[in-house]
């Protein structure tokens, strides 16, 4: 079998907002970036996968997305980045970017439309549900960073749908109009000679309409998490969905068409292993990584054995899992 480039690779995360700041303006960028190149590939690294760097109010440093086609000025231009992609490539590192599907901000200008009406060319670009007769959230679900996952909206008279902050609402994927747009916006990229993606929080992309409360999580005796969202199990249709994988498998035809790409799924799941093989099912993603690593209790050399032993056992050179040490 002819092997990858990816199948034995180190990747090396960068968040371009604290790595390196060409102009010293207290902010890292593009330029940061292409002039620690040479830094990086000493390092012995294969790739480098930046984290977003597109044209974003911030509230969730960077991915929550306004436009998907162009570089934020915080961090330089368009064309810095296709510098940073040619100097990168010249010695021999490969260049993963950041792509963020399930959501975008609330300024993008399809939400800034979508939410002007209830008859509008975006209107269903995005989970817009009615209240119930009682004027309650649509569900019980919770979010990821507090609080339900339903904001009101005065203007439609309706909740719409988030997994995370208010201001990154979901993308109603089951419409073939938005998941045409998020396959060309990577089509875009892999123009511009990307060499894959890095897919942020893609167990939360939805493609159906399957709005069932969640059942409550079973815990540990004595276990009181932190966060309302730990207290629900969210395999019920909230989170990885089968439906995701009409996604995965488009993004896959995508990146094949182009060779030599690479698609690395960001997810977690009550089993994530479980999860990760119908990720990386054949014509689906090549890689998954999840948090199994990040969230060891303890870090004895026998937690880490039966972690690494655990994937080992349920992956192949056919549907590679990517260990993560650190997270954004």
């Amino acid at each position: 079998m002819s092997q990858n480039w990816w199948d034995n690779a180190v990747i090396y995360q960068i968040y371009p907002r604290s790595f390196a700041d060409s102009n010293s303006d207290g902010v890292g960028d593009l330029n940061g970036i292409t002039g620690k190149l040479d830094y990086i590939a000493d390092l012995g690294v294969d790739a480098i996968w930046i984290s977003p760097f597109f044209v974003s109010p911030m509230k969730d440093f960077g991915y929550d997305v306004a436009d998907y086609r162009a570089v934020d000025p915080i961090f330089g231009t368009n064309a810095d980045f296709d510098r940073l992609l040619e100097q990168a490539h010249a010695r021999g590192l490969k260049v993963l970017i950041d792509m963020v599907l399930a959501h975008c901000s609330d300024q993008h200008p399809w939400f800034v439309e979508s939410r002007t009406s209830r008859d509008n060319p975006k209107a269903d670009w995005f989970y817009w549900l009615d209240p119930k007769e009682d004027a309650t959230e649509p569900n019980n679900w919770m979010s990821f960073f507090g609080g339900r996952t339903w904001t009101w909206d005065t203007a439609r008279q309706q909740y719409y749908f988030h997994n995370f902050l208010p201001s990154q609402p979901n993308l109603n994927l089951s419409n073939p109009d938005v998941l045409d747009a998020m396959i060309d916006i990577c089509r875009f990229w892999l123009d511009q000679g990307v060499d894959g993606f890095r897919l942020d929080a893609i167990h939360t992309a939805k493609l159906d309409n399957d709005w069932s409360d969640n059942r409550p999580r079973p815990l540990p005796e004595g276990a009181r998490p932190e966060r309302e969202f730990d207290y629900q199990a969210q395999d019920s249709a909230q989170l990885n969905q089968p439906s995701i994988h009409i996604l995965s498998a488009r993004l896959r035809a995508l990146v094949d068409a182009y060779g030599d790409r690479f698609l690395m799924g960001e997810l977690d799941g009550e089993d994530a292993v479980a999860v990760s093989k119908t990720f990386t099912e054949p014509g689906r993603l090549h890689s998954t990584y999840n948090f199994n690593l990040l969230q060891m209790d303890g870090s004895t050399v026998a937690e880490v054995r039966d972690i690494i032993g655990d994937l080992a056992r349920n992956f192949n050179d056919s549907n590679a899992i990517s260990v993560a040490w650190s997270n954004h």
